[in-house]
């Protein structure tokens, strides 16, 4: 279970460096835009249609991520109380909603990206942008979320049974002391 866990946060790594790249291009395309059209009214063609592209890739290309380090937000007024087995339950709780609604979505995306592909879908423009690349990424980064939530419900789902207390999150996991 660990190598693939190891490995899943590495394909997560990869595809939020590929986010943040789209998260750059789309801030360096506005800033030219503004500079371009402010200053030396020329404005540039196409920021608009590269950053709706661009905004898939930002936003799920940190979300599979971001369940890596369990991060996502929740309300631990009651969480925080409860002992380790009910946290483990609640967890379990989670990770069923998350992937049935993660479900749909990838449902949802790969008919999307069905349709682009087939239709040859483009945004509409100064520059016609192909759509399929962020449809496709959509269908990646979803993918890999459910994928990642089916590993923390066996995790979890072995809490349960052994009262084991939550796994470590968020920045401890990469502090120097903590990987010797």
């Amino acid at each position: 279970m660990e190598p693939i866990a190891k490995l899943t946060e590495r394909v997560a790594i990869v595809v939020l460096l590929l986010g943040g790249i789209g998260m750059l291009m789309s801030m360096f395309l506005g800033v030219a835009d503004i500079v371009g059209t402010q200053v030396l009214s020329i404005p540039v063609p196409g920021p608009r249609e590269i950053t709706e592209s661009t905004m898939v890739l930002i936003v799920f290309g940190a979300l599979a991520y971001t369940q890596v380090r369990r991060a996502h937000i929740r309300v631990e007024l009651v969480y925080d109380r409860c002992g380790p087995r009910t946290q483990a339950a609640m967890d379990v709780a989670t990770n069923i909603a998350a992937i049935a609604f993660y479900s749909l979505m990838l449902w949802q995306a790969v008919i999307e990206a069905q349709f682009s592909y087939r239709t040859g879908e483009a945004t509409f423009g100064a520059i016609r942008f192909p759509l399929l690349p962020a449809r496709l990424f959509l269908v990646v980064g979803v993918g890999l979320m459910i994928f990642r939530l089916i590993l923390d419900l066996i995790i979890d789902l072995s809490r349960v049974r052994t009262g084991a207390p939550p796994p470590v999150t968020g920045p401890e996991i990469t502090a120097p002391e903590l990987r010797n």
